[in-house]
């Protein structure tokens, strides 16, 4: 079992900054790809973000020149860096760890959730 712990969620102004941070917990042997979802009230959950291990990255239009995803591999953890942010960025934010490889196999594990909130 692979646990997904996300933080730094909360309220910001338009055009101002967060940082998401999560941890990945477990008996854990390799995690390929991390990445960051998004569900916006009454929205279908989308991808924001995803890094390889080999710290290839893949963003969703939306966010191209805004954000920028990072991960410590030593220490399991995947960063997104959130700037110049608009109130449609507005939604929970979702970990997500498609292939991770643990001793009963790989499995696709997703965190709880954080929300971002953009308003004035």
């Amino acid at each position: 079992q692979v646990q997904l712990v996300e933080s730094g969620g909360g309220l910001v102004q338009p055009g101002g900054s967060l940082r998401l941070s999560c941890a990945a917990s477990g008996r854990i042997f390799s995690i390929t790809t991390m990445g960051w979802h998004r569900q916006a009230p009454g929205k279908q959950r989308e991808m924001v973000a995803i890094i390889t291990s080999g710290d290839f990255t893949h963003y969703a239009d939306s966010v191209k020149g805004r954000f920028t995803i990072s991960r410590d591999n030593a220490k399991n953890t995947v960063y997104l860096q959130m700037n110049s942010l608009k109130p449609e960025d507005t939604a929970v934010y979702y970990c997500n760890a498609p292939s991770a490889v643990t001793a009963g196999g790989i499995g696709n594990y997703w965190g709880q959730g954080t929300l971002v909130t953009v308003s004035s």
